[in-house]
């Protein structure tokens, strides 16, 4: 597994970097934040970002992809992440369509997968049930019937929910409550009779929903995989979301701490640079070597989804939780680096800091990934 960047994929990481600063900067979400946009993105900014070819980087040829590899997707998360860019780049490109790509039938694909490419179909996986991530922990039925199943239950924290057309529903057809076997993934539109939706704002000024199902009707045919066997797709196409998101924290971490690098060097107090002092000194250091520590993980993570999906859960784990930590730390100091404006809305700095707190609940915390590296390992 190569740990740096083909010719080719940096020059996908400049061509997004440049696009990205040039119409889709900070201000942007800022102006989303402020203006209470009902949609939480920008269509034409999303458009423009599917006729590059972003929405469908890892996909197949034949369904309208580029099939370029994950390690192309994470460059341009990476530099979604350094100006925290809001679109369905997320939830539909990596998630949504991860999970029709590897379990669903060939109808789907020829009929999805196209339309997600072509950015003209927006996707939201509806797991959640609780306040922290239990992905096996799923109380929301699926009840057969006839050639149709019955859909009850609510979900929390579905990313993107309130805007996507279709939703990757997680259900229980069978089994305990916590079990992994029983559970099956269903295609449902999200204006289906019965589906309520309550769009949430959170702290980062990104989009997820509480999404309820009562006695919502679903087609057979919308079964993404086999019936009872959905955790067969659910657990590649979460760890390749991990692998996705920690991409984006990357970036978050980079800009955050190249902003406050920058700032160390023209902050004067008692009448020197502050970045001339020692013990803060100090601190920038240790992080930049946690910075390329994390860069060596990530990508090797990110190499791992195409070139050896077997390694995929460990290095997903690993990876989730050195960026969660890398994140968590980068945007800590930046705050307390900038004093008492980086608690300030008017200083960009404090956005990071929120997504960074976000980012790191998606698809589990810390402590999740350090039990399940272990558990993977035997411990």
């Amino acid at each position: 597994m190569a740990l740096v960047l083909t010719e080719e994929q940096r020059l996908l990481q400049d061509t997004a970097k440049d696009f990205l600063a040039n119409n889709a900067p900070v201000a942007a979400l800022r102006k989303l934040r402020d203006e209470k946009d009902p949609l939480g993105y920008s269509p034409d900014l999303w458009q423009q970002m599917a006729e590059m070819g972003w929405a469908s980087i890892i996909l197949p040829e034949a369904y309208g992809g580029l099939e370029f590899g994950f390690l192309g997707l994470g460059v341009v998360l990476e530099e979604s992440g350094r100006t925290l860019a809001a679109s369905p780049l997320f939830a539909s490109a990596v998630v949504g369509a991860s999970a029709i790509l590897l379990g669903g039938s060939e109808e789907q694909k020829q009929a999805l997968l196209p339309a997600i490419a072509g950015g003209e179909l927006t996707l939201a996986l509806a797991l959640e049930e609780s306040n922290h991530h239990r992905p096996t922990q799923i109380s929301t039925t699926a009840t057969a019937q006839g050639d149709s199943f019955v859909l009850n239950g609510s979900k929390c924290f579905v990313l993107d929910g309130h805007s996507a057309e279709q939703l990757i529903v997680v259900a229980r057809t069978s089994g305990g409550d916590r079990d992994s076997s029983g559970l099956t993934l269903l295609l449902v539109e999200r204006d289906t009779a019965g589906v309520s939706c309550q769009r949430t704002i959170l702290m980062d000024s990104r989009n997820a929903a509480d999404i309820t199902f009562d006695n919502v009707t679903v087609p057979a045919a919308n079964v993404i995989g086999q019936v009872d066997r959905g955790w067969e797709v659910l657990e590649p196409v979460l760890d390749r979301g991990r692998v996705a998101i920690a991409a984006e924290m990357m970036g978050v971490a980079l800009e955050a701490f190249e902003r406050t690098t920058a700032y160390l060097k023209e902050r004067e107090q008692f009448g020197q640079l502050i970045g001339s002092f020692q013990a803060l000194q100090h601190r920038q250091a240790h992080i930049q070597s946690e910075v390329e520590l994390c860069r060596s993980v990530l990508l090797q993570a990110l190499s791992t989804v195409d070139d050896a999906p077997q390694e995929l859960p460990l290095l997903a784990s690993l990876a989730k939780a050195k960026l969660n930590e890398l994140a968590k730390r980068v945007t800590n100091e930046a705050v307390q680096m900038h004093g008492g404006i980086g608690v300030t809305d008017e200083l960009d700095i404090g956005f990071f800091l929120k997504r960074a707190r976000v980012a790191m609940q998606v698809f589990g915390d810390t402590g999740y990934h350090k039990d399940r590296y272990a558990t993977l390992c035997g411990y």
